[in-house]
């Protein structure tokens, strides 16, 4: 079996258990998806997870299109009326929970770092999680994401309207 690497931050406090569900998902399909083993897209990975994040009550992107995308709340305009959203792979509004698979531009282009600016904007989202790749062209992208949040979280510079982000390396 190809071993799911994770990291919750902040470091100070426990996974929540709504979050050991989502890294139960990317467990039970690592063989389908290990970056050691495939080099699928983000939509393909995300495609071959989104049922199980369904079964737990995740709104997961369908296609590209429309009206298949899930849309997450950032500004209100006039009469309460949505002005402004970004788009996510993943939502559970019980839970407050944006999800984002990332593969090869995840670190290359520093799209983790557009995730994590995202979620902070969005209404009502609490907790992150991104799923990126273990590793890309030679590249240990896991890693690399998690040293940039240990740093973020570390320096105590930058204080994060979010309560918790996991990461996740496939």
């Amino acid at each position: 079996m190809n071993e799911i690497q994770w990291q919750f931050f902040p470091k100070s406090k426990i996974i929540p258990e709504h979050l050991k569900d989502v890294l139960e998902v990317f467990e039970n399909n690592s063989n389908e998806i290990s970056s050691d083993l495939f080099t699928y897209s983000s939509n393909e990975v995300l495609e071959k997870v989104a049922l199980p994040l369904e079964k737990i009550n995740y709104k997961v992107e369908k296609s590209k299109k429309s009206n298949d995308k899930i849309k997450v709340p950032v500004l209100f305009g006039p009469n309460g009326k949505l002005e402004k959203y970004f788009d996510a792979d993943g939502y559970n509004e019980k839970s407050k929970t944006v999800i984002e698979v990332e593969a090869g531009r995840g670190v290359t282009n520093y799209q983790f770092l557009k995730d994590l600016f995202q979620a902070c904007m969005m209404h009502e989202v609490d907790y992150l999680v991104i799923a990126v790749r273990k590793t890309y062209k030679k590249s240990q992208d896991f890693k690399k994401v998690i040293t940039f949040f240990d740093t973020l979280y570390s320096s105590g510079r930058l204080r994060l309207p979010l309560e918790g982000i996991l990461i996740i390396g496939y």
